[in-house]
Parts: structure tokens; sequence; C-alpha cells
């Protein structure tokens, strides 16, 4: 038997190698799908889309009501990055929106000539994403921010 073994070493290498070559692109393939709906979920219920700030909580204190009256929408440039509008009434004020590959960061950059803009410029974390609200914390912080932004 052994000798069975020793003479079939180069077919058992063979359908060894084979058999990590299948399982290693089924992973890739797993990896693709599951990117491509995440990029599909964000395009489809958050990009181009309009939302107002729901709760804005700084270590307890609500902030909420600096934010009545804006619409903040993110547009695309990529699927990663685009610019950001937030409007009210007639102004629009423009900055920028980036995320990472998987989509559980959003960090927002909106022009500061707007105080209370300063609570929103900062590197959020997805906690949640059932949207119609996305709800967010401070990423890699353990800071008692909480921001809930709801689409209309």
């Amino acid at each position: 038997m052994p000798g069975i073994i020793y003479r079939s070493r180069f077919f058992i290498a063979l359908i060894l190698a084979i058999v990590l070559l299948l399982s290693s692109c089924s992973k890739s393939a797993i990896i693709a799908a599951n990117r491509s709906l995440l990029e599909q979920y964000f395009e489809d219920n958050i990009l181009n889309k309009d939302f107002v700030v729901e709760e804005a909580t700084d270590n307890g204190t609500s902030l909420t009501a600096q934010f009545n009256g804006y619409t903040f929408k993110l547009t695309k440039n990529t699927l990663l990055d685009g610019p950001m509008t937030a409007t009210m009434g007639t102004t629009v004020l423009t900055g920028t929106w980036s995320s990472n590959d998987d989509y559980s960061k959003l960090v927002i950059t909106l022009p500061t000539s707007v105080t209370s803009f300063s609570f929103l410029n900062r590197e959020w974390k997805f906690t949640k994403k059932a949207l119609p609200v996305m709800e967010l914390a401070p990423w890699g912080t353990t800071e008692p921010k909480v921001l809930h932004m709801q689409r209309l």
C-alpha cells in the first residue's frame, strides 16, 4: 500500500493543487460578489438621496436643532467619494464625502463657515444602515457622539 501512494504522489499533489486553486477562486468570487452588493446598496440607497439630521448628540447634549432646515446629499465622483451638499432654502454649501472599500466608514468634510458643521466634519462609522435612517458614531474612538441621518 505505501508503494502505491509513493508512486501516485504526482497525481495526489496535482489533485491537491487543483482543489486549492478552485477553493481560492471561489473565495475571491465571493469577495467580489459581496463588494458588488455593497456598492449597489450604497449607490441605490445613499447616493443622490436627500437626508436630514434626525439626531445629533455630543456627550449627551442634543445638537439636532442646529441642523434644522438643512438637507444633505452625497453625490458620486466614484463609488468611494464625491461631493456632498448641505442645502437650506436657496443656499447650497458644498463639501466632500468619502468611504472605505467595505462602506463601514463615512468621512464628511463640509465648510466650517457654518459652525455646527464642525460636529459633522469627521470620520464616522456606520453603526446601522437600516434605512431610512443611517446611524453613525465616530470612527476609531469611543467618543459619546451620535449622528442619525434620515433619508427623505
